[in-house]
């Protein structure tokens, strides 16, 4: 599956709090996370970044080296969320700053 951008039937069927409970998992160890092609977070420097969370398939904004916002998750069963500018619900900003620092650490690793 790839990540395209979400259609009209699947926008709001996965929340940002259900995306921010993914990523809190994999902080936690819960769940495994890879990422997604073959360039590293250091090499994308300022793009978005790609990774997989057990089908979770999850796009991060690495702004500079430093983890920003989610843009778009879409889950196993193809529903989705996707950042908009107007909403000041992100999954990245819900993690508390332990998770965050944690969180951008291991996508450093990846």
């Amino acid at each position: 599956m790839t990540l395209g951008y979400c259609d009209d039937t699947s926008l709001g069927a996965v929340t940002a709090r259900e995306v921010c409970q993914v990523l809190r998992e994999v902080v936690l160890g819960r769940r495994a996370m890879s990422k997604v092609g073959s360039q590293s977070w250091e090499q994308l420097y300022a793009c978005h970044f790609e990774i997989d969370v057990e089908g979770w398939r999850i796009t991060i904004y690495n702004d500079c080296d430093e983890l920003d916002y989610c843009e778009r998750c879409v889950s196993p069963e193809g529903n989705c969320w996707e950042f908009d500018p107007g909403d000041r619900t992100d999954p990245i900003a819900l993690l508390s700053t332990w998770e965050h620092q944690t969180l951008g650490r291991m996508l450093k690793a990846l």
